[in-house]
C-alpha cells in the first residue's frame, strides 16, 4: 500500500504510533481519575488490559510521570545521600551522659530533614542536656556548616559557661566557622563514634518527636512558612510541652524549679 501510493513505511507507521500513543495516553489518565488516584502501575496495567492495551508498567510509569498523576499511596521519601565523614581524632568525650546536673554546660546537635512544596529542606536544633530544650535552631534548603552557625547564634546566653559541643561525625560540622566559634568561648568538641547514633541519643530522640508532632500533621509549602510554624513549635516545647524525663515538666519548668532548689541549698 505504501508502495503504491508513494507514502514512506516511516511515515506511515510513525502516524500510526502516534494516533495509537494519544489513545493509550488518554486511556491512562481516565483509569487513573476512574480509580480516584489511587491505582498505580500495577493495577492500571490491569485495567488498561481489560480495556485491549497491551503495555508494560514502564511505559505506563513515563505516561503517568508526564501528566504528573500522583496516586494517593505515593509518599515523598528522603534519600539519604552519603556525605563526607569527619574523620577527626576527636573522642566521644560525651560518652553517653546524658543526664547533666547543670544547665548550659553541655550542648549537642543534629540536623533532618523536611519536605517544603517539592523539595527536602533542613532542620537544626540546639539542644541543653540538662533539661532537653531548644537553645537554637534554625532552617533551610541546605545541609550545611552555615545552618549549624545560624543556630547556634540564636542562643540566648553567652556562651562561656558551655563546656562541651557534642555532634555526629558529619562534615556540616566539621567546619573552620565552627571551630572558630568554639575556640573563641573555649568549647570543648566531641564527637559521636563512627556510624553510632546512640551516642547522639537525646538528639535523635528529639527529632523522633519532632517528626510526629510537628512534620507529620502539617504540610508546608515554602521556608518562610516552615520557620514560623517552627518558631511556634519551639515555643511549646520548652515552655508548654511535658516531657517524661523530666518528671513530666517543661524544660523551662524544670529549669526554673531546679534554680530555686539550688538558692534554697546555699541560703
Amino acid at each position: 500500500m505504501c508502495r503504491i501510493l508513494g507514502v514512506s513505511r516511516s511515515t506511515y507507521y510513525y502516524q500510526k504510533l502516534k494516533r495509537s500513543e494519544a489513545h493509550l495516553e488518554q486511556a491512562v489518565i481516565e483509569e487513573f481519575h476512574k480509580s480516584r488516584k489511587n491505582y498505580g502501575t500495577r493495577k492500571l496495567k490491569v485495567a488498561l488490559a481489560l480495556l485491549g492495551f497491551t503495555v508494560s508498567r514502564r511505559k505506563i510509569a513515563v505516561i503517568v510521570r508526564k501528566f504528573a498523576l500522583i496516586s494517593n499511596y505515593t509518599k515523598a521519601t528522603f534519600k539519604q545521600h552519603k556525605t563526607k565523614v569527619n574523620e577527626a581524632p576527636v573522642a566521644n568525650e560525651l560518652g553517653r551522659q546524658f543526664e547533666q546536673v547543670e544547665a548550659r554546660k553541655v550542648i549537642v546537635t543534629d540536623l533532618t530533614y523536611v519536605r517544603v512544596g517539592e523539595k527536602w529542606h533542613y532542620v537544626c536544633f540546639i539542644l541543653d542536656l540538662f533539661n532537653r530544650e531548644i537553645i537554637g535552631h534554625s532552617a533551610g534548603t541546605n545541609k550545611t556548616a552555615d545552618l549549624v552557625k545560624e543556630a547556634i547564634y540564636q542562643i540566648p546566653f553567652p556562651l562561656f559557661n558551655v563546656q562541651l559541643f557534642h555532634t555526629d561525625r558529619g562534615s556540616e560540622f566539621d567546619n573552620k566557622v565552627i571551630d572558630k566559634i568554639l575556640d573563641t568561648f573555649e568549647i570543648g568538641r566531641s564527637l559521636s563514634n563512627k556510624g553510632c547514633p546512640y551516642d547522639n541519643a537525646v538528639a535523635e530522640s528529639t527529632y523522633k518527636s519532632f517528626k510526629k508532632e510537628f512534620v507529620y500533621p502539617n504540610k508546608f509549602q515554602t521556608l518562610n512558612q516552615l520557620k514560623v510554624q517552627l518558631l511556634d513549635y519551639v515555643n511549646w516545647w520548652n515552655h508548654i510541652r511535658l516531657h517524661g524525663t523530666l518528671n513530666y515538666q517543661s524544660p523551662v519548668s524544670f529549669r526554673i524549679a531546679k534554680s530555686v532548689e539550688n538558692i534554697g541549698v546555699f541560703t
